[in-house]
């Protein structure tokens, strides 16, 4: 790909993207795909290995069923198959004495409405699937082995709303979720080789008293999250208490989208007295190094400085209506 801006060299064609895999998907809701690694671990095979330094691990993605809107498929990539699907639960009931689903003149539809966001964690040979839906309601599905059926372990509707955005915490023991209602909500996820000791309901409830929050994001450290606001805000909240550390405000209009850098820690050595240095630790000047060394080193450590910076910061991108993508550097 190329790494020129087009507003630098507009007279440079650059090359097209190329397609690598294609898969048909329901187009007719608002949820996005979910994807993750595939943590079934491969068999060992030289050939296989070699191949496996030219191309990227399989992944698994998640998307809402072709037929089904209230379903999950699960695609494995590269082989763009079905492996597995998690049938619309039609027993839930929504509690509803008024307001329907969106889509409520759909009989195909559960009581739950449409699949409206997703997310997904394989560990060795276990599928976890969490699952926010248009009635409020939001699941967790588990797939023990590959090929058994999904077996849902845990259903809560926290919102009033439909479910707009879910990400799964890197602690991988719980998730959060938003929704077109005020309602910012922390949720329990079994644990990798536990059982299921958790009650039935979510662990934070948080009434932040701004509706429509979407395009919710975890940072990498597990801390704090983000999501953007219909009212032009971007709020950041603690993972552990889930109330609202900081308002961002700079777009005009609705923001979309947010994204957290993954920062790359630092490589550190050990001393044998076993304390931790960071290698790119200045080193002392000798006595006899010449004045053009030292502009030179200061100049070299100054630059390993703002490197360092740049890739120790955890930089919070925001996408808006307004077609501009602002850049953070918060907490």
């Amino acid at each position: 790909m190329a790494k020129t801006l087009p507003v630098d060299k507009p007279s440079i064609t650059s090359p097209h993207p190329w397609l690598l895999h294609m898969l048909t998907v329901n187009t007719l809701n608002f949820c996005s795909f979910a994807m993750c690694l595939d943590g079934i671990p491969q068999p060992h095979n030289p050939h296989v290995a070699i191949k496996a330094k030219r191309h990227p691990p399989p992944i698994l993605v998640a998307v809402p069923n072709t037929i089904d809107s209230g379903g999950i498929d699960i695609h494995p990539l590269p082989a763009e198959t079905r492996a597995a699907a998690i049938h619309a639960d039609r027993n839930v009931t929504t509690g509803r004495k008024h307001a329907p689903p969106l889509s409520w003149h759909f009989n195909s539809l559960p009581s739950t409405g449409m699949v409206m966001a997703l997310a997904i964690q394989a560990e060795s040979t276990r599928l976890q699937v969490a699952a926010g839906y248009e009635s409020g309601h939001t699941m967790v599905f588990v797939q023990s082995d590959p090929g058994a059926q999904f077996q849902r372990l845990y259903c809560a509707r926290p919102h009033s709303q439909p479910v707009l955005s879910m990400a799964i915490l890197p602690s991988r023991d719980c998730y959060v979720t938003s929704a077109a209602d005020a309602v910012v909500a922390k949720h329990p996820l079994p644990a990798v080789q536990g059982v299921w000791k958790t009650e039935l309901k979510p662990l934070k409830l948080a009434q932040t008293k701004h509706s429509g929050q979407q395009g919710l994001q975890a940072r990498s450290d597990g801390k704090i999250f983000a999501t953007a606001g219909w009212d032009s805000r971007v709020r950041v909240y603690s993972t552990k208490t889930v109330k609202e550390l900081a308002v961002l405000k700079w777009h005009k209009v609705g923001c979309y989208t947010t994204a957290f850098a993954d920062v790359v820690e630092p490589v550190t050595t050990k001393t044998e007295d076993g304390v931790a240095v960071k290698e790119e630790e200045e080193s002392t000047d000798d006595d006899g190094e010449s004045i053009a060394a030292k502009g030179l080193l200061a100049l070299s450590t100054v630059q390993q400085r703002r490197d360092t910076k740049a890739h120790t910061t955890h930089w919070l991108a925001v996408g808006s209506k307004d077609g501009k993508v602002s850049l953070w550097d918060i907490y």
